[in-house]
């Protein structure tokens, strides 16, 4: 997937990633704002597509590797890379909404995971927890940490409250390819791993299962599933590795507003 050597990105560059990740943001915003029962995932993937492409951007997964849509939409018990389909969302789903914008060449790649209607307190708390081990892992992406610091910290987090993590798909590094060096696994060792340095922009994305971490591929060669068909969530984030303190190029905040 991620090929090649790492690539450091420029303050000028890392300026057109932080536009793509604003617009990101807004599109998700956008999104949430039609998020609820009765929607269909086709419905939210048109007005991602619609968006984005009304801001002068394209949607970074539309044709990627042969991908069909401009959003992976993935409920329940889908971990990612699911379909946009017509059967509208009920009350007790879970849904997660990741997607890329690529904008002045550059793209920026995030996800969230919403509760629909009355969702089980269990499923709410995984959803809770999963987006607040993406925050421990971000804390990691510092200068002179390595990627197993990041990959530490998620799943530290996320395994000591008895849910698994998912080994087979992972973070990677994001610039003018969405795919680039390095991979950023949510589970490891600490300070193993590529040094972290300046200019390094990485989409970190834990997902995380309520049962166990193992997954399954659909016959459709693209959705991913846990095996026991128990609830998965997923967030994500793209950031730029700095001396102090990780900056996020995207945001929630947009989301945060429309659900309010």
């Amino acid at each position: 997937m991620a090929t090649g050597v790492i690539l450091f990105k420029t303050e000028e560059e890392i300026d057109l990633m932080r536009a793509a990740g604003q617009l990101l943001a807004r599109t998700h915003g956008e999104v949430a704002t039609l998020v609820r029962e009765g929607v269909t995932t086709r419905q939210l993937d048109r007005r991602a597509e619609e968006f984005i492409r009304d801001h002068g951007a394209t949607p970074s997964f539309k044709g990627l590797y042969g991908f069909p849509y401009s959003c992976c939409l993935s409920p329940n018990s889908v971990v990612v890379h699911g379909f946009a389909t017509d059967e509208p969302l009920k009350s007790g789903d879970i849904l997660t909404v990741d997607c890329g914008v690529f904008l002045n060449g550059y793209h920026a790649d995030s996800a969230y995971t919403y509760p629909i209607g009355e969702v089980s307190p269990e499923v709410r708390q995984l959803l809770k927890e999963t987006e607040a081990s993406l925050y421990k892992g971000i804390e990691q992406a510092v200068v002179g940490n390595r990627v197993g610091d990041i990959s530490y910290a998620i799943q530290n987090y996320v395994s000591t409250k008895g849910y698994g993590v998912v080994r087979e798909l992972v973070g990677h590094g994001v610039g003018a390819k969405l795919h680039e060096k390095p991979e950023v696994p949510n589970y490891g060792k600490r300070g193993s791993g590529p040094l972290l340095q300046t200019g390094m922009t990485l989409a970190i994305e834990p997902m995380v299962t309520l049962g166990k971490k193992d997954v399954v591929q659909e016959k459709d060669g693209w959705t991913i599933r846990t095996r026991d068909k128990k609830p998965a969530a997923h967030f994500e984030h793209t950031v730029v590795v700095r001396k102090d303190k990780a900056e996020i190029l995207t945001s929630f905040e947009y989301i945060e507003k429309a659900l309010q």
